[in-house]
């Protein structure tokens, strides 16, 4: 008796009680005395690790405290927190963290990786999903409306009209982090006609951010709902960007690229107009486009200058090798339409050129994959570079450093340089 009364007493005092008091509205700071309580004890947690020299730290750290209130507030509420992981190096070692900041979301202890935006209102808008359930279900034309306008734009939402819930939920599952489900129960012919089907049971997929809408009518079976789920993860069209090169990483279907002069400019609008239609009608390929005036790094890559004729296509793979397809490069004049097809088709044929990423390939993976994996390569390439020349006579003025005398400054140098993630 007197031990159960000492546990009442004690136990709100003590982290081993696995209690946790949280500042709502705050951003909590953990230490390593601290972190694993916080994650065992709260729900949802969404960790910054960052650094105190870090600049992209820095301007991180407003967005959050503009967003924790917001996300404290909700129903089931989700907690921001930060770490030091610089200096509890012990902390950052457990979640393999690479790089400033480094984001997760710890969903009852399980961390998750965050790659969204990080803007305030969109990392809320984004993070409420995580929260919310597998499969909504939506009851009511209003229901309908009211649930599309809360999911945003971000993500792809999935209605299925007339389906049951459990057809999905296994999918709603694993996509989760992607996309927003839902299955509507009642629903007016208005629904059927703002969206374009003409009966159920039907799987509406919907990119308002890009004004995109598609649908499918079976068969509802886990195989076919999942190979349409997978290839409406991303628009029938997508343009070319740092946040979008990310999103095809998981995507192992191959990219047809047109690279245009300027995205915004007329001619470009109509040409990707006529891309959406070829991309509807051959699924098993990702169309994309990009402007060389918006980003001639990356179109330089594809062996685009400014003299090249443009719009050009290639085949992209997603890595370093891509093909241009026997005298169906340019897409120019009339008739654009019966061009792309002619290129589709001489693709499929195999009447191609394999060629390699020119010097821009470097920018590129180092948008997709980090500045951790560059410097990896890098400081490869440079071991091998002295192997080779490991015990060759060279003049002591110019020669290599001793790479034992500055090893350390080095690489506390490299560190840094591949921590300090871009936005």
């Amino acid at each position: 008796m007197l031990l159960l009364l000492l546990l009442i007493v004690v136990c709100p005092m003590i982290s081993s009680c696995h209690e946790f008091t949280v500042d709502k509205g705050k951003v909590l700071e953990l230490d390593e005395s601290n972190f694993d309580s916080a994650i065992s004890s709260l729900d949802f947690v969404f960790v910054d690790f960052y650094a105190p020299w870090c600049g992209h730290c820095k301007r991180l750290s407003p967005e959050l405290d503009k967003a924790a209130p917001i996300l404290s507030g909700l129903k089931t509420p989700v907690v921001i927190a930060k770490i030091d992981a610089d200096k509890y190096s012990h902390i950052a070692s457990k979640y393999k963290i690479d790089g400033f900041p480094t984001l997760k979301l710890f969903m009852h202890g399980v961390p998750t990786d965050y790659n969204g935006p990080r803007k305030s209102d969109l990392l809320v808008r984004y993070l409420r999903k995580f929260v919310a359930p597998d499969v909504t279900v939506l009851k009511s034309d209003s229901g309908i409306t009211e649930f599309v306008e809360a999911a945003g734009t971000f993500f792809p939402i999935f209605i299925g009209f007339g389906l049951d819930e459990s057809a999905i939920s296994n999918l709603a599952i694993k996509f989760k982090k992607n996309a927003w489900f839902s299955v509507a129960k009642d629903f007016s012919e208005n629904m059927m006609t703002l969206y374009d089907f003409d009966k159920a049971p039907a799987l509406l997929a919907l990119h308002p951010n890009f004004n995109e809408q598609s649908i499918f009518y079976g068969p509802f079976e886990d195989k076919f709902l999942e190979e349409f789920i997978q290839q409406s993860l991303l628009p029938l069209t997508l343009p070319i960007s740092g946040d979008n090169l990310k999103l095809l990483k998981d995507d192992k279907r191959k990219i047809v690229l047109t690279i245009v002069e300027d995205e915004t400019h007329y001619e470009s609008k109509g040409l990707i107009k006529l891309l959406r239609a070829a991309a509807s009608a051959n699924r098993d390929f990702v169309f994309a486009y990009v402007g060389y005036n918006q980003w001639k790094d990356f179109a330089e890559a594809f062996e685009v200058g400014r003299k090249t004729p443009l719009p050009k296509m290639v085949v992209w793979d997603g890595n370093e090798v891509f093909f241009a397809v026997i005298d169906s490069e340019s897409i120019q004049g009339e008739d654009q339409g019966s061009q792309i097809t002619l290129f589709l088709e001489r693709y499929r044929e195999g009447k191609v050129i394999e060629k390699s990423m020119g010097p821009s390939f470097v920018g590129y993976i180092s948008s997709l994959l980090g500045m951790r994996t560059v410097y990896i390569l890098v400081f490869l390439a440079a071991v091998m570079f002295l192997i080779a020349t490991a015990g060759k006579e060279e003049p002591s003025d110019v020669g290599p450093r001793d790479p034992a005398s500055t090893s350390v400054a080095d690489n506390r140098e490299t560190t840094r340089l591949s921590a300090d993630k871009e936005d």
